[in-house]
């Protein structure tokens, strides 16, 4: 269909070159008597816009007409193919090679104008599909893009790319199967340009430098050469950009996994070492001293019993931090008001709020939420333990509560030191204390976060505002639209 259509198109324009060259000749010879320079000139106009818009083979052809016919009807004798005077031998013969001359230099003009858009357009391709490069987020999954990327700029009806360090092949399409995986690993081990014309399908090899690392195979006509070589560079740059950002992703999971190690022992070595300390002091005194009356031997028993169970709690929250950053929880979704909640949280802090006046403020009119009762109390008593450790005794502690925007937003307020901006970034990290009260106030820097993992898992979200010296309020948002379910 294509072919006909070519043969089609170059008949029509041949056809219309004879016409035109039937037209200037009757137009001069019947009406206008100009002279043989006229006449020579308007068909070299002719040939040179001919050769200018439709190629070399049609001015030709239009140049040995447009010079038969000048002989023809304008060189004496008129009427016939032979020349009387030598000298119009001439003027035909230069008439001619003028002709053919203007045509190879206009085609050469056609042709280098041609190539200079066609390179235009590449470098915008090239520098629109460089751009998308450069905005994919996740450089990761830029390897799975790329194919589809390529496709899509340079309007190709198939792209694929190989790699060899992951012996992995990514398509544009999971269907385009037209380039095989053995084609892509062959092209990925040399460094020439491949070409199956019966099957328009090119492969690349991808070079970083000089060795090749991959192959890049697309189908249909494509793109020139040099701009292959291009999408291949920049495909390389790609790849060396996706495989440093795997690499710095594992030296900061490696430094965050040594940062929360150092944090863990840190915390171990200061935090339990002093329960065990306490633990062996009492039960050496009742050792070395077996004549202590009851009351003594009771204290030391309360000792050992107290910081037993303060050993149980740390090792409990650190099970649960685990199991949490696991999502290896169930949540018992049930209907409860907040203030079910906050009278667990009160009730098991009540030694740590002794020395602290409560003020509870929950209006009767908040509605139910649905929740885990148990664990939602947990975050209150983490919120009121953290309160009472950073606020001075006798210093009152805030519970309220109020309907947000579709959601409980309950805080707990104290009049402690307050959190400066930099520790309010971290506050919620995993074993992170702050850093004025690190050795003054005992904890191992898990509540707060154990806190926020749960508010996450029921959909809601957790945050503090504060001023130094002026104490901090805890506030956690829970959705009531699943109180509906």
């Amino acid at each position: 269909m294509g072919v006909q259509r070519k043969l089609t198109r170059s008949i029509l324009r041949y056809s219309l070159s004879t016409t035109a060259t039937a037209a200037i000749v009757a137009v001069y010879f019947r009406w206008l008597h100009v002279n043989e320079t006229t006449v020579a000139l308007t068909l070299l106009i002719c040939i040179l816009l001919v050769a200018a818009n439709w190629g070399l083979r049609h001015s030709i052809y239009l140049s040995v007409l447009s010079a038969l016919a000048f002989n023809f009807f304008f060189l004496p004798p008129v009427m016939t193919f032979t020349v009387g005077d030598g000298r119009n031998w001439v003027a035909l013969c230069a008439f001619l090679v003028t002709g053919i001359v203007a045509s190879q230099l206009a085609e050469r003009a056609r042709r280098e104008a041609k190539i200079s858009r066609r390179h235009q357009r590449e470098a915008e391709l090239l520098y629109q599909f460089s751009q998308q490069m450069l905005v994919t987020g996740n450089v990761i999954d830029l390897l799975n893009l790329l194919p589809r990327m390529i496709a899509a700029t340079f309007n190709l009806p198939a792209a694929a790319i190989y790699l060899r360090e992951k012996d992995r092949v990514y398509r544009s399409s999971p269907n385009s199967m037209e380039i095989t995986a053995s084609e892509l690993r062959d092209a990925a081990f040399t460094r020439d340009r491949r070409r199956d014309e019966e099957r328009g399908i090119t492969l690349v090899p991808i070079l970083l430098g000089t060795r090749p690392i991959g192959s890049v195979g697309i189908t249909g006509k494509g793109p020139s050469p040099e701009a292959l070589d291009a999408v291949c560079g920049l495909t390389a740059i790609a790849i060396e950009r996706a495989g440093a950002v795997e690499t710095l992703t594992r030296v900061q999971a490696s430094r965050e996994s040594e940062r929360l190690r150092n944090a863990l022992l840190d915390s171990v070595a200061h935090e339990l070492r002093t329960p065990l300390t306490a633990i062996t002091a009492a039960i050496t005194t009742l050792r070395s001293n077996p004549l202590l009356d009851k009351e003594q031997s009771d204290e030391m028993m309360q000792v050992i019993e107290e910081e037993a169970s303060r050993l149980d709690r740390l090792v409990g929250q650190a099970m649960e931090m685990a199991q949490l950053d696991a999502h290896e929880i169930t949540l018992d979704l049930r209907a409860h008001s907040i203030r079910e909640a906050v009278d667990l949280a009160l009730e098991a802090t009540h030694s740590q709020l002794r020395t602290h006046p409560v003020d509870v403020r929950l209006p009767d009119s908040l509605p139910p939420v649905v929740m885990d009762l148990e664990r939602i109390a947990k975050v209150l008593q983490h919120l009121l333990e953290n309160a009472a450790k950073y606020s001075a005794e006798g210093s009152p502690i805030f519970i309220s509560a109020e309907v947000v925007r579709g959601q409980l937003v309950t805080s707990v307020a104290d009049r402690g030191v307050g959190v400066d901006d930099l520790e309010r970034m971290m506050i919620f990290d995993k074993f992170y204390r702050g850093q004025g009260q690190r050795y003054r106030v005992q904890g191992t820097g898990m509540g707060l976060a154990i806190a926020k993992a749960i508010v996450e898992a029921h959909g809601g979200s957790i945050e503090v505002t504060s001023q130094p010296a002026q104490g901090s309020v805890f506030s956690f948002y829970l959705p009531l639209q699943q109180s509906s379910r």
